[in-house]
């Protein structure tokens, strides 16, 4: 069986979008669609596992706790973020949607 990551996103504007598309013992690969989804004001993600993330399509910008500015991601540009490192997604575009493909290494399945 084989999908497109990008063709089979159905963006809800009203909610951002988890799509597991696998998970094996200490690794889950998920598909997230943004519309205009951001972090609420103040909150910042701590997680104990890392993750690396793509971006497939439209724009967000990602703000680490340790940096002074935030970064902007287009299409085709990735991060590593290592366990514990403090961030948050201050903006996703809605239209095209942001579609993410994610890499959560030394999670839970």
């Amino acid at each position: 069986m084989n999908d497109n990551l990008i063709a089979s996103a159905a963006p809800d504007p009203e909610a951002e979008q988890f799509h597991s598309i696998l998970a094996r013992d200490g690794v889950r690969i998920e598909r997230i669609v943004s519309t205009g989804q951001a972090s609420p004001p103040g909150f910042w993600y701590d997680q104990p596992h890392g993750e690396w993330v793509l971006l497939l399509q439209g724009q967000a910008t990602v703000r680490f706790h340790d940096e002074a500015d935030a970064r902007r991601l287009d299409p085709g540009d990735h991060v590593w973020i290592e366990p514990h490192r403090r961030h948050r997604v201050e903006r996703t575009s809605a239209a095209p949607p942001a579609i993410w493909l994610a890499v959560h290494i030394g999670a839970g399945t």
